[in-house]
């Protein structure tokens, strides 16, 4: 036994056993297996703690700006909303596979409750290998020099998305400082037409082995014409020469993107949730 709920974080010392841990779920897990590749297991270093009930192979949740349960059962999933919920909150959501998420937030919501939505529905979709469409040509990596023509539509993008305004708060820099961030690490991907976005696409977490694509999106004069699915063709094909599977989720009652998403190969793996609190 590493660490009970109520010791410290998991540590640098638990640094293996997290790693076991991740590579046992690494699609669902990209987003946190990401940051501990490139972070190590530290909170200080990680942006946020790791947490386990019992040990990392067995029950898992990360708490930062997202909050993500990411292994266990009904038991762990009561004793880590416990956890979370004895501080004042940091999180902005809880997102993870759906039944640790539902399970998270029925004993979380009475001190964090009411939810501003909760999306109990989104399929987890993945795939290996190239993409089963041509991928658009004119989707390319984004320059930073480019960051003031791509922002307008990554935050119309967050908007839509999340139902927030990313620039609330500190007028959008902290949301600039990240786009910024995914373009010069070569994760941010755009068909620019006459110096404007008609589609854009970003890897938000690249683990060792999965890639995570995030904020699909496409300007609403070019919607209808398939340039979501060659677009993310695109992105799948630059994961896949990296030897990477590539995985997304969507809200299930997207049917345009998910008919999109079958048509560029991906297949469901597994159902995630995420609730946005206010």
């Amino acid at each position: 036994m590493l660490k009970l709920l109520g010791d410290k974080p998991l540590g640098a010392r638990d640094a293996e056993a997290v790693g076991a841990a991740l590579a046992l779920d690494p699609v669902a897990m990209c987003m946190v297996a990401a940051r501990v590749e490139e972070q190590g297991v530290t909170p200080r270093l990680l942006g946020g703690e790791l947490w386990t009930n019992t040990e990392p192979t067995t029950s898992l949740c990360f708490s930062g700006a997202n909050l993500i349960p990411m292994l266990g059962d009904a038991a762990d999933m009561e004793m880590f909303a416990a956890r979370a919920t004895r501080n004042p909150r940091v999180c902005s959501s809880i997102v993870g596979r759906a039944e640790h998420v539902l399970a998270f937030w029925e004993h979380a919501k009475a001190h964090w409750g009411p939810a501003r939505e909760v999306r109990a529905d989104q399929p987890l979709l993945a795939m290996t290998g190239p993409p089963s469409v041509g991928p658009d040509r004119a989707v390319r990596r984004v320059r930073i020099s480019e960051i003031d023509a791509y922002l307008p539509a990554a935050i119309e993008m967050f908007h839509g998305e999340v139902g927030v305004d990313p620039c609330a708060g500190d007028g959008g820099r902290s949301y600039r400082r990240r786009i910024a961030s995914l373009i010069a690490a070569g994760r941010a991907f755009a068909r620019f037409e006459n110096g404007e976005v008609v589609f854009k696409a970003e890897i938000g977490s690249m683990s060792a082995g999965v890639g995570q694509i995030q904020g699909v999106w496409v300007a609403h004069h070019r919607r209808g014409e398939g340039l979501g699915a060659s677009g993310t063709a695109a992105v799948v094909s630059a994961i896949a020469a990296e030897g990477r599977t590539s995985s997304l989720y969507v809200n299930g009652f997207n049917t345009a993107a998910r008919a999109a998403y079958a048509k560029v190969g991906f297949t469901e793996v597994g159902t995630f949730a995420t609730v946005l609190v206010d």
